[in-house]
């Protein structure tokens, strides 16, 4: 995937902006560097003058051993798997008032019931394609607790979601939709896959002459407080 360089500066900005990142944030980097959410942690930090701590393999498990390292490298923020988190036994403490994205994989809402009145906890979605993230949704927003299904929140800065049906004209707040993508972070295609490339990343016809849009493949929809759900695929 071909990713800009606009759509790092996104992530920075969105970290900023959405993310209460400043100048003397220290940042996990948790993520395989083969993932793309190894570039988030990687911005987060290098871009905007933190510093970017690495977890010991010993420290990637859920137990004292992972918040006993947080606590002594005084972290600020990370990116870590809602599974992880919610793994984590009672006897453990997250770091007091630190930010948290999870994302990747389905979040159940009591980790919001869990964890929302200690921590700064943000539920994302993103894609490569879009540069990594395109939608967060704080839990403070709602008090810090989900509720019933989590939403995935409204898009970053930079960022525009359209929820569309098959003729590509906007679904009202509701009614399910399959989610596309567009902005700053939108990659330019797949390296050496044109073929591929022309089947999702598609004209924007919202957007100005030339500017295009990511056929995401999964279904969504609005809530009426501007924040989206995530249903799963479309091809399910």
């Amino acid at each position: 995937v071909i990713v800009p360089h606009d759509g790092i500066s996104s992530l920075v900005a969105t970290a900023v902006d959405r993310m209460g990142l400043q100048r003397d944030s220290r940042v996990l980097q948790f993520a395989s560097i083969g993932f793309d959410v190894a570039v988030f942690e990687l911005a987060m930090a290098l871009c905007h003058g933190g510093r970017l701590v690495l977890i010991p393999d010993e420290a990637r498990v859920a137990g004292p051993a992972l918040t006993d390292f947080l606590a002594g490298q005084r972290i600020t923020h990370m990116i870590l798997p809602p599974s992880l988190v919610s793994a984590l036994p009672a006897d453990c403490a997250l770091p007091e008032g630190s930010t948290i994205l999870v994302g990747t994989e389905t979040v159940p809402p009591d980790l919001f019931d869990r964890w929302g009145d200690s921590v700064n906890l943000i539920a994302a979605y993103g894609l490569t394609e879009a540069t990594v993230n395109s939608t967060l949704w704080p839990a403070r927003q709602a008090g810090g607790r989900a509720g019933g299904q989590v939403p995935i929140g409204a898009p970053d800065p930079n960022t525009l979601a359209y929820v569309l049906d098959a003729t590509l004209s906007p679904v009202p707040p509701g009614v399910v939709g399959e989610l596309y993508i567009a902005g700053r972070g939108l990659a330019r295609g797949y390296l050496g896959r044109p073929a591929l490339t022309s089947e999702r990343f598609v004209a924007d016809p919202f957007g100005a002459p030339g500017t295009r849009m990511y056929r995401t493949g999964d279904r969504a929809r609005w809530r009426r407080d501007g924040n989206l759900d995530f249903l799963g695929r479309v091809d399910t």
